[in-house]
């Protein structure tokens, strides 16, 4: 054995040379085996002040945001930055026909008007450790050796809760840790966090702006998108969590970050840190052949389908478009993301490059007396095939009806209710009636239209049932045959006529009547909400026994090109986890004679303008600022104003809002999306192609102070040259 291999992980991967530049999704311990990288290509900071695990640095001003994206603290009251789709549904849930702040945008001209929001968090990391030797310490302990424990959250959580104590969270209000495996269990992780609730909407700009481009310009460059909104955060007078309350006051943080106005040039050096949620850069070819021909075709087809209907009621109907908007928005992005990625396997290579990868790694394993490498891969191989026509019934049932019709998900009435119906005691039956009424109403909410439901259901139960052979099919769907001779309308239009949730006065003629067990197990919309359900877990366990094997065999795979590929870094797949990447400010050529360069500016806003297409109608105050060139200190040095910008950095789903730093760690931007041809990053970074778009905090400034006329907030950041 190599010494080497005697070494902890990080021991081995801090011996290692540079990995191909721009490349990587960093955990933060790797910084001081990257930092020598990063200052060639222009850093000036300190390693401490970018990451220093025994004190304050600028980590510590970056927050998951809503549990799936990430913002910035930019004051010194806990004024954050996010994207506007970030912030969306947020906005979406304070909007009326009255006050509709999608439409028109938000502006809170005081503290007092900064609006509350439900169900929203931001989380701090306080610290993380290496807790490796721990975990596999404990792992010890388990006899079975097909045990799945060493990936389990809920049996990391138990090692992490173990390791710190009972009473860990009372001695330290709003705290928590978690354990997270890396490296397919190779490596093990531990997060403390801090978790704030009280988080309320300061700003937003118009969506005219937020979501200039919408659908059309969705994954592309060049972007003219002002992507972001404003959030403060709340703690109680002694800066802990609590829960929202008019005595709580802004946080004051332990970082903030400074403001640049100084603007990018081709080749600065550019760094994001975030909280990146799901990479596959591990896959091997068959899961690649698996990704591509189940999970994005079928998320494609069938989202295409949803979203056509959808769109066509949303432009009909102004008050569908702001109860839609925030679904539509939703369902779109995976859409054109899947697309993306497709493009990219098939035109850069990309399986060819997984198949090359494995095969090398079987050669070297076969060299080194390792045969568990090359059985790891036809473990793999073998365990994808046999579970295909399984995974694609699921996920064509996930994406054609779980997702894709919302009645699928009414309320089913569980066994304790149907007895409290059947019994005598009225207490009970009143009880009864009640929760099914909440449940009722949290379904069929204030952004539920049962004629959007119906139309999109038929659309999505034609290609459904083309598409799954009858005796596939969940039971009640068969009577789409059986009852109503394959006439889907007629199918659906049963479902609504008869059940207690077809509307809301029906519901009400069942529950303020005389409600009875009957009734519900006759329901045509529960019966079909459980049937649907019943296939769904029916698929899940029956694909359960398929899961074990290929994370086990991933487990080995990994470990084999960690030891194999030790002359070369190597980042753990995304996990929504604190992570940095870093690069350089460039364009690209995507195409024969096509070059695309790395800033935007208003002029391009202006050649978009079309007032008959919803996506690219301008915002009538920022059209008279480009008439009056009326941009302040926030335009570059030629005149112009900067829009967004674009740069190599390796992000995906979860960079939404991540601060986009300069060389002296300032903040130049918002990250907001990548590019299409660079969506293929999540399997495998492509240099030449891949760029993370970031709205310009210049053109972020310009809007919140001269379209929101929010002096206050341009007051409270500290804006540096």
């Amino acid at each position: 054995m190599k010494k080497k291999l005697l070494l902890p992980l990080f021991a081995v991967l801090c011996l290692t040379q540079i990995a191909r530049a721009d490349e990587g999704m960093w955990l933060m311990q790797q910084l001081s085996r990257k930092y020598a990288q990063m200052k060639e290509r222009g850093l000036k900071m300190k390693e401490y002040d970018l990451y220093n695990p025994d004190g304050t640095s600028l980590k510590d001003a970056v927050v998951l945001f809503d549990g799936g994206c990430t913002g910035e603290v930019v004051s010194d009251r806990g004024l954050v930055l996010t994207n506007h789709h970030c912030g969306y549904s947020m906005i979406q849930a304070h909007s009326t026909l009255e006050h509709n702040y999608l439409e028109d945008g938000f502006w809170a001209m005081n503290e007092a008007d900064e609006l509350p929001n439900k169900d929203i968090s931001v989380v701090f990391i306080d610290k993380i450790e290496d807790v490796t030797d721990y975990v596999k310490k404990e792992l010890k302990s388990i006899k079975d050796p097909n045990s799945m424990d060493y990936l389990s959250p809920k049996y990391l959580q138990k090692l992490a809760d173990k390791r710190v104590g009972k009473n860990f969270s009372t001695k330290n209000p709003g705290l928590s840790v978690e354990i997270k495996a890396f490296y397919g269990g190779n490596l093990y992780l531990m997060f403390t966090k801090k978790t704030y609730t009280d988080v309320r909407l300061v700003g937003a700009p118009p969506s005219n702006i937020g979501k200039f481009g919408a659908d059309t310009d969705n994954w592309m460059w060049p972007r003219h998108t002002g992507d972001f909104s404003i959030f403060r955060i709340y703690a109680d007078k002694n800066g802990n969590p609590a829960p929202y309350s008019p005595d709580n006051v802004p946080l004051r943080p332990k970082k903030y970050f400074n403001i640049s106005l100084g603007g990018v040039q081709e080749k600065d050096f550019a760094m994001i840190m975030g909280f990146p949620g799901t990479t596959h850069r591990y896959f091997t070819a068959s899961e690649v052949d698996e990704w591509k021909s189940l999970d994005n075709d079928i998320r494609i087809r069938m989202r295409d389908i949803r979203q056509g209907v959808m769109l066509g009621e949303m432009l009909a109907d102004p008050q569908i478009k702001i109860m839609y908007s925030a679904k539509y928005a939703g369902s779109q992005n995976g859409y054109k993301r899947a697309i993306g990625a497709n493009w990219a396997i098939k035109t850069r290579g990309l399986r060819e490059t997984k198949q090359a990868m494995q095969d090398r790694l079987i050669a070297w394993g076969n060299a080194q007396g390792k045969p568990q490498y090359a059985q790891a891969i036809s473990e793999i191989d073998a365990t994808v095939s046999k579970r295909a026509d399984l995974r694609r019934r699921y996920l064509m049932l996930e994406e054609g009806i779980i997702r894709g019709i919302e009645f699928a998900r009414a309320p089913i009435p569980t066994e304790a209710e149907i007895n409290a119906l059947k019994s005598g005691d009225a207490n009970a039956r009143r009880t009864m009636i009640s929760d099914l009424r909440t449940r009722y109403n949290a379904f069929a909410d204030k952004d539920y239209s049962a004629e959007v439901d119906k139309k999109i259901a038929v659309a999505m139960l034609t290609e459904y049932i083309r598409e799954i052979p009858y005796e596939k099919l969940p039971a009640h769907l068969q009577l789409i045959r059986d009852r109503f001779a394959g006439n889907v309308q007629a199918y659906v239009d049963d479902i609504f006529a008869r059940s207690i949730y077809g509307s809301a006065e029906q519901f009400a003629r069942f529950a303020d009547g005389s409600p009875s067990a009957e009734q519900l197990a006759e329901d045509p919309m529960i019966l079909f909400a459980a049937s649907v359900f019943g296939e769904y877990r029916k698929l899940y366990q029956e694909l359960r026994p398929y899961d074990d094997p290929i994370l086990r065999a991933q487990r080995t795979y990994i470990a084999g090109l960690l030891e194999m590929d030790g002359e070369q870094d190597q980042f753990p797949d995304a996990n929504l986890t604190l992570r940095f990447t870093y690069g350089q400010v460039k364009g690209y050529s995507p195409r024969d004679n096509v070059h695309y360069g790395h800033q935007t500016t208003l002029t391009g806003v202006m050649e978009k303008e079309d007032p008959d297409n919803w996506e690219f109608v301008v915002d009538p105050k920022l059209k008279d600022l480009y008439q009056r060139r009326d941009y302040g200190r926030y335009a570059d040095a030629n005149g112009a104003m900067p829009v967004a910008f674009c740069a190599t950095t390796h992000t995906t789903g979860g960079n939404s809002g991540s601060p986009v730093l300069n060389a002296d760690g300032a903040l130049i931007g918002l990250n907001f999306d990548r590019n299409w041809e660079g969506v293929g990053g999540d399997i495998q970074y492509l240099a030449d192609y891949q760029r993370s778009i970031i709205v310009d905090i210049r053109y972020v400034l310009l809007v919140i102070d001269k379209v929101g006329g929010c002096q206050r907030l341009i007051d409270e950041m500290n804006i540096v040259r």
